[in-house]
């Protein structure tokens, strides 16, 4: 028990001490908190520029990172313990003064909520802000304290990690499994601030991975090819009026991809006659089958060093083609070149709630100008990609001219069909 004091001299001599202690431990404690912030909040590139640094400091640093859990560890035990003293003098001291008094239990109170604001704002919250805007700065001033921390609580650390290790191996890890849906409701909820254009690339983004190859692929009928049996001179002419820098030729048939004629290949040979064997330049076709997801397609396109596959089915036909493009488009949308006409590819928009497509357009064009997501049609498309292939599997027949169908609030009016394809569709938003 201290002493009572007998006035204000002899009460500075006995609690001075304890509040200078107390303010010493307040100021470690925020040096701690800075040290552990400024050490986990440097950047890579600082990282590498202090182990290649000749700095006494910034080696330091770069040594303690090497462990940064035991680090971790030690800085956290070294803040709690400087936070627990200061609790327990504080407590000690102020019931000493207090114990005697009829309210010292509100007192008490009132110390304790007064310690701790000053532990979270001057030992937490202050030196933590300073640290990660200055963090090199700081950790280069409180690397040797952080030194100091790990060194005389490293038994106890080491054993910390190792805990949390075996912890982290024991315990099965769940993650969120969330469908396509309700990340892109997320994205809509997430987005309120965003453009009409940065939401639906972000929707691309979350669409991408579960798109295949078979989605995004233009079908066999829009194959711009050239047989290799054609004269140079005949192929010139295709090649230009095809407009394309990529061209597969085939033999007897489409289903026989011989290999990819490059434009950029003919341009030595722009004036040679019909003699010139233009076969010799063919590239070898990638091949890949008709359920290859999108996203290892990009890789692989990345790491052949091509931007053009031939979509095949599991007897060896010819399903499609797919380029690099095709696969940015599903992302980014339609991208235009100088050379490509303003007016939309495969539709037209007759007003605000009706849309002429073309039947062969692929479903996932279609969905994205009526503006609804990927998967509003999956229910009833079966294996069908195309808007055309919707409509067969709606009518369950080849319908004709003039038929009507709805489904999912849209309205499908066939405006052109032959007896082997559906030509035109139009689709207007509303029930009929």
């Amino acid at each position: 028990m201290l002493p009572a004091a007998d006035g204000w001299g002899t009460y500075f001599d006995l609690y001075a001490p304890y509040t200078a202690l107390i303010l010493l431990l307040l100021t470690l404690a925020g040096l701690v908190s800075a040290s552990e912030a400024a050490f986990f909040s440097l950047s890579p590139d600082d990282r590498a520029h202090c182990r290649e640094s000749s700095s006494a400091d910034e080696k330091r640093i770069a040594l303690l990172l090497e462990r940064p859990k035991r680090l971790l560890a030690s800085l956290v035990i070294f803040n709690n313990l400087l936070n627990i003293a200061i609790v327990v003098i504080v407590s000690y001291l102020t019931w000493e003064v207090t114990k005697v008094s009829s309210g010292s239990g509100w007192i008490l109170t009132g110390m304790a909520l007064a310690t701790t604001i000053a532990i979270v704002l001057f030992g937490e919250i202050v030196p933590k802000v300073y640290a990660s805007q200055n963090n090199l700065i700081v950790a280069r001033q409180t690397a040797p304290l952080a030194q100091l921390g790990l060194a005389v609580f490293r038994p106890l650390a080491m054993m910390l990690v190792s805990l949390s290790n075996q912890v982290d191996k024991r315990i099965q890890r769940r993650g969120y499994k969330l469908s396509v849906e309700e990340l892109s409701q997320a994205v809509e909820l997430t987005g309120i601030n965003a453009t009409v254009e940065e939401k639906e690339i972000l929707k691309g983004i979350v669409n991408f991975s579960n798109l295949t190859a078979r989605q995004v692929m233009r079908a066999r009928l829009d194959i711009s090819a050239v047989n290799d049996d054609l004269p140079f001179s005949e192929l010139l002419d295709q090649i230009n009026a095809s407009g394309y820098s990529r061209v597969p030729v085939y033999g007897e048939s489409l289903d026989q991809i011989e290999g990819v004629l490059y434009i950029k290949d003919l341009l030595p040979h722009i004036h040679a006659d019909d003699s010139f064997r233009w076969q010799s330049l063919l590239r070898p076709a990638f091949f890949i089958p008709e359920n290859k997801k999108v996203d290892d397609l990009l890789q692989d396109f990345q790491k052949r060093r091509v931007h053009m596959a031939i979509v095949v089915d599991e007897y060896g036909g010819t399903r499609g083609l797919v380029t690099l493009e095709d696969i940015i488009e599903e992302i980014f949308g339609d991208i235009n070149d100088e050379f490509d006409d303003e007016t939309p590819v495969g539709y037209r928009r007759e007003d605000a709630q009706t849309v002429v497509f073309e039947g062969k357009l692929p479903l996932t064009d279609v969905c994205r100008v009526l503006n609804v997501d990927a998967t509003t049609f999956e229910a009833v498309q079966g294996d069908s990609e195309s808007l055309g292939g919707l409509l067969l599997e709606l009518f369950n027949r080849l319908p004709k001219s003039g038929d009507k169908t709805t489904y999912a609030g849209f309205v499908f009016d066939v405006v052109s069909a032959d007896d082997k394809r559906i030509n035109e569709v139009r689709v207007r938003k509303g029930e009929a």
